[in-house]
């Protein structure tokens, strides 16, 4: 009962933001607050369930944590890069500057504006559909059954997205396989928050300087599907860690 309330109690204040403050208020500082609030109910969540705070949901501040976080964030922004391309040039997007380029001043301001903006909610669905089924629910996942239950829960938690039909729902999916594979890959959520932050700050921010018109919906989502995949393959290649031989 403890850990169903908890789960009902992470969604709840998830949903909150969009639900109430874009949806029934239209006001994005409500809706902005409500997401940054999560994040303390989430942390006396972690407390209530005995954890220390953030690590019942595998976010431990251990060593590698910083590495998790980073590596996988270039990845996906790379990903989103070279999807944006290869849709430019397949006429699935066109996309035009937005005016003249912005001053140095400007453009830092805004990658840091970005970066937090999209830091705060990418780890807080992460949160909800991810870390806290792997780590306080108490059962025995096999990696497998665990990336296909958290890209489920992924898929279902979009609840103002699936009207958008299969298309969304499969690249959802997507997206889901390769955020969950980064944290059993590594057994820590910042490797799934690093994928997904760094997609979402890649789009925002090319959404700040340009102007991208998308002319085929599903064509968009499968260039977005193809890209997790491929990121997914790359979190599954095993890393190499160098060791010196003694002397």
């Amino acid at each position: 009962m403890r850990l169903a309330g908890a789960a009902a109690l992470l969604f709840l204040f998830y949903q909150l933001p969009e639900g109430l403050g874009l949806r029934l208020l239209h006001a994005p500082v409500i809706a902005a607050a409500l997401m940054t609030f999560f994040h303390v109910v989430a942390y006396v969540v972690g407390r209530v369930l005995g954890y220390r705070g953030f690590d019942a949901y595998a976010m431990e501040l251990r060593e590698g944590w910083a590495r998790n976080l980073a590596v996988p964030f270039l990845l996906a922004v790379a990903a989103k890069g070279a999807a944006l391309i290869v849709g430019a040039l397949l006429g699935v997007y066109t996309i035009e500057s937005g005016g003249t380029a912005p001053a140095i001043g400007a453009l830092v301001l805004t990658m840091l504006g970005t970066l937090a903006v999209t830091l705060v909610p990418s780890a807080a669905e992460d949160i909800v559909t991810r870390g806290f089924w792997f780590r306080a629910v108490p059962r025995r996942w096999t990696p497998v059954g665990f990336v296909v239950f958290s890209s489920v829960i992924y898929v279902l938690n979009h609840v103002y997205r699936l009207t958008h039909g299969p298309t969304e729902w499969l690249m959802l999916l997507c997206f889901g396989l390769a955020y969950a594979t980064a944290l059993v890959r590594t057994g820590s959520l910042w490797a799934a928050i690093g994928l997904h932050w760094g997609w979402n700050f890649s789009g925002l921010l090319v959404d700040a300087f340009w102007s991208t018109t998308v002319h085929s919906d599903w064509q968009s989502r499968g260039l977005s599907s193809g890209a997790h995949l491929l990121l997914l393959l790359a979190v599954l290649i095993p890393r190499r860690h160098a060791r010196q031989t003694p002397q």
